[in-house]
C-alpha cells in the first residue's frame, strides 16, 4: 500500500492526488489566461462535478448531444489544475466549460481580472462524506479510507484531498463575485433537474426553450450518465478506478447519509460543521440533524 506521501502531493497546505497533479499542472492554472466568456463549475469534490461536465456543455451548445456523446467529460470539461487541461486546452472552442475544486484563494490572477462566470454546487456535507468513503475505496489514487468512523474524523480535520469542507464552503460564499457566481445545491438539482438547469441556463444568458431544456434534463438523469461511457468513467482503467469495489456513479441520491450515521457520529459531525461556520453571514440551506 503506497503512503501518503506518494499518493498525494501537498500544495500550499493542499493534499492533491499525485495521478492527476503535478508541479507543473499547478504552475499551469496558476499561468491559465480565463476569458470573460469561460464558465467554470466549483465544486468540493463528491459534490456533482460529474454532473457539472454533463450539464454545461449542453446548457451552453443549446441542447447539442455530440459533446456528451463523443468525448469523455474529463476532456469535454477539464480540471483547471489537473495534468489533462494542458494536453487539451486548445481543443476547447469558446465559450469553455472548466471545472475544479480549488478554493477561492487558489484561483489564477487572470480569474480575478476576468468576468468568467462560476456556478459553485454545494452538497450536504453528510452524503459529501459517504460519496467520498466509497469513492476511497475504489480509487487506487486516494488513500484507504479505513472504517467510516475513522475517514469521518480524517474528514473532518481536512486531512482528505481539497481540504476541509467548511474551508471550501467559506472561501467562495466570502468570495464577494456579485452576479458572477450562482450557488445550486446537489440537492436542487436531485429534486427539479429542469428548473435547476433553467436556473443555470437564465445565470449564462442563454434563452434555452422548455423542450430544450427537458432534453437536457434527460440526458443529464442519473440513469443516463451511468449508461454513457462518455460520463460513467468505465474508460478509466481498472487499476485507477476499481468500480467492482464501488460503481463510480453509485446512487446519485440526496440523504444516504441516514443508512451510514449512527446517532454518536450525527452529533460530532454536527458539532464540528456548526463550530466551524459560527459567525458566518450564510446558513447552509440543509438542517445538520
Amino acid at each position: 500500500m503506497l503512503s501518503t506521501e506518494e499518493l498525494y502531493l501537498e500544495y500550499q497546505g493542499l493534499l492533491l492526488p499525485r495521478e492527476t497533479h503535478s508541479a507543473e499542472s499547478l504552475k499551469f492554472a496558476q499561468e491559465f489566461a480565463l476569458k470573460d466568456d469561460d464558465v467554470l463549475a466549483v465544486t468540493y469534490p463528491k459534490s456533482g462535478t460529474i454532473w457539472m461536465q454533463e450539464i454545461l456543455p449542453l446548457v451552453l451548445s443549446g441542447g447539442d448531444l455530440t459533446p456528451v456523446q463523443t468525448v469523455v467529460n474529463w476532456d469535454r470539461v477539464p480540471w483547471l489544475e489537473e495534468k489533462r487541461l494542458a494536453q487539451v486546452v486548445d481543443k476547447l472552442v469558446s465559450p469553455r466549460a472548466l471545472v475544479t475544486h480549488f478554493q477561492y484563494s487558489f484561483m489564477p490572477p487572470s480569474f480575478r481580472t476576468s468576468k468568467a462566470k462560476v456556478i459553485y454546487v454545494l452538497r450536504n456535507p453528510k452524503d459529501v462524506l459517504v460519496s467520498s468513503y466509497y469513492f476511497h475505496q475504489m480509487a487506487a489514487f486516494l488513500e484507504d479510507p479505513g472504517t467510516f468512523d475513522e475517514f469521518m474524523e480524517i474528514f473532518l480535520d481536512g486531512r482528505v484531498v481539497f481540504g476541509k469542507w467548511t474551508d471550501h464552503v467559506k472561501s467562495w460564499k466570502n468570495a464577494e463575485l456579485g452576479d458572477r457566481i450562482l450557488f445550486i445545491t446537489y440537492e436542487e438539482m436531485v429534486q427539479d433537474l429542469p428548473a435547476s438547469i433553467r436556473r443555470i441556463s437564465d445565470f449564462l444568458r442563454r434563452n434555452l426553450s422548455e423542450d430544450v431544456i427537458h432534453k437536457i434534463a434527460e440526458n443529464c438523469s442519473f440513469q443516463s450518465m451511468k449508461a454513457n461511457a462518455m460520463s460513467n468513467f468505465s474508460l478509466c482503467p481498472k487499476e485507477y478506478m476499481d468500480s467492482d469495489k464501488s460503481p463510480f456513479l453509485r446512487k446519485g441520491i440526496a440523504g444516504d447519509w441516514k443508512n451510514h450515521f449512527n446517532s454518536e457520529q450525527l452529533a460530532r459531525f454536527k458539532s464540528v460543521i456548526t463550530k466551524e461556520l459560527e459567525g458566518e453571514n450564510f446558513s447552509l440551506p440543509w438542517s445538520l440533524d
